[in-house]
């Protein structure tokens, strides 16, 4: 169990729900509070913006990996410098705003320089998956001693590996990193969600919590992350949107207020079909059943005081209050000690 903000995470709870609005507010304050708050309304336990300037981040020449249909600018730089607008105080406007909600706030920093305006701001911190590899920021992220939820698409085993004693080298904790399935791809096709990995994860990393960080189209109910969490995901994020239909940066992939509800209906859902039972075994409710619909041994016929048993007698009939049918083969044989009418349910004492 790990504590992030408000709420304690386990493989016992639905899952941490981190809505990230990431720069889908376009620059606007007011935008972003007000996704804030449809957020809150919708069931996430966090909202995550990103703290980056453009020129931190990028080179003017780093090549888009992104689908051009939906998000028509060429270059990662050009991209992070439309969304880089916001300054401290801003930042402190959102984070007070979250405060006032209840509702956590995270923002995944880019830059050790994010990182030292974030660490008394944010419960945890959230790194990206493509600075698993980034070993200067990492070093900086862990010597705050905080927890650390770290996305792996894109990443091999031993990446995440080296990843995790790296941080441990600098400060942190297993208990306190969570690895996030995910596929670094937006949108990320169904086909290739590969949601059996996070079942990877979870046998490969014993000592850290696992959870999932979703770029799938959103549907009506949300399957993805749902699945993610019946294979053991124990922290969803999924990028927020106050309009699905708008086009560009990070909208068209995300889910909004609705579909946050729907996603939280389903998660509720799947827990109570789930249970806490992982061992096989009859649970409470099923003692009446047991009792009731399973056999007995029952006579087919009358007997009478002294008549041997043979299998012509005896038939294997509900509810389950005598002689259980294990026992059919040494029943036949025995002898009654007294007169017995059909369809009787046999009892040990019946016999001799």
């Amino acid at each position: 169990m790990i504590k992030i903000g408000r709420s304690y995470i386990s493989n016992k709870k639905i899952p941490y729900i981190i809505a990230e609005i990431g720069v889908n507010h376009g620059g606007c304050v007011k935008k972003a509070i007000r996704m804030i708050d449809m957020c809150k309304r919708g069931g996430a336990n966090a909202v995550k913006f990103q703290s980056y300037k453009a020129e931190k981040i990028a080179s003017k020449f780093s090549p888009s990996y992104w689908d051009l249909k939906k998000e028509k600018t060429k270059t990662q730089y050009q991209l992070f410098k439309k969304y880089d607008t916001f300054s401290q105080k801003d930042y402190i406007k959102l984070h007070n705003h979250c405060k006032k909600k209840k509702i956590d706030f995270l923002s995944t920093p880019f830059d050790d320089e994010a990182v030292d305006f974030l660490k008394n701001k944010v419960p945890a911190f959230k790194i990206a998956s493509a600075d698993i590899t980034n070993y200067p920021l990492l070093r900086k992220v862990a010597n705050t001693k905080k927890p650390i939820i770290i996305s792996t698409g894109a990443s091999t085993k031993n990446e995440i590996r080296n990843a995790i004693k790296f941080l441990k080298k600098n400060g942190c904790t297993d208990k306190k990193i969570i690895l996030l399935h995910c596929i670094l791809n937006y949108p990320t096709l169904d086909k290739n969600a590969n949601l059996l990995m996070i079942k990877d994860l979870i046998n490969s990393f014993p000592r850290n919590m696992i959870g999932y960080s979703d770029h799938t189209l959103p549907c009506k109910n949300m399957y993805s992350t749902i699945m993610a969490y019946s294979l053991g995901a124990v922290v969803i994020e999924k990028h927020f949107t106050y309009n699905k239909k708008l086009t560009g940066n990070d909208h068209y992939h995300a889910m909004n207020e609705n579909d946050l509800r729907n996603m939280l209906s389903g998660l509720n859902k799947a827990k109570a079909l789930i249970g806490e039972n992982n061992k096989k075994k009859p649970i409470n409710s099923e003692k009446i059943s047991i009792k009731n619909a399973r056999r007995s041994i029952v006579l087919k016929r009358d007997i009478k005081k002294g008549d041997v048993i043979n299998k012509k007698d005896i038939i294997p009939k509900r509810p389950g209050h005598g002689i259980s049918p294990i026992f059919w083969d040494d029943i036949i044989g025995r002898r009654v000690k007294k007169n017995l009418k059909s369809d009787q349910i046999l009892k040990w004492n019946d016999l001799v």
